[in-house]
């Protein structure tokens, strides 16, 4: 099993960063892929962008050139970091682990965009 915590969500202005992080615990070796998701109010959960484990990214086109995300091994954390935040950016953010084939997921951190 794998635990996954996320932390630094809140409240900014449009156009302010935010720093997430998701401290993973457990049964953290070989984790292959970790990754952010988001989920806004009546929409569906969307992939943000994953992280290998050799540091390969990938992000949705909503967020390139904004947001980055990063990982330290040695600590099983991912941080996304988030700029030029905008209102359509305001969500849940879920933290998301794959190992062997299955997935886990944190309790989600919300974010919130003011204009």
């Amino acid at each position: 099993q794998v635990q996954l915590v996320e932390s630094g969500g809140g409240l900014v202005q449009a156009g302010g960063s935010l720093r997430l992080s998701c401290s993973a615990s457990g049964r953290t070796s070989i984790i292959e892929v970790m990754a952010w998701y988001r989920q806004a109010a009546g929409k569906q959960r969307e992939l943000v962008a994953t992280i290998s484990t050799g540091g390969m990214t990938n992000y949705a086109d909503s967020v390139k050139g904004r947001f980055t995300i990063s990982r330290d091994n040695a600590k099983s954390t991912v941080y996304l970091q988030m700029n030029n935040l905008k209102p359509e950016d305001t969500a849940v953010y879920y933290c998301n682990a794959v190992r062997f084939d299955l997935s886990y997921w944190g309790q989600g951190t919300q974010v919130t965009v003011s204009s």
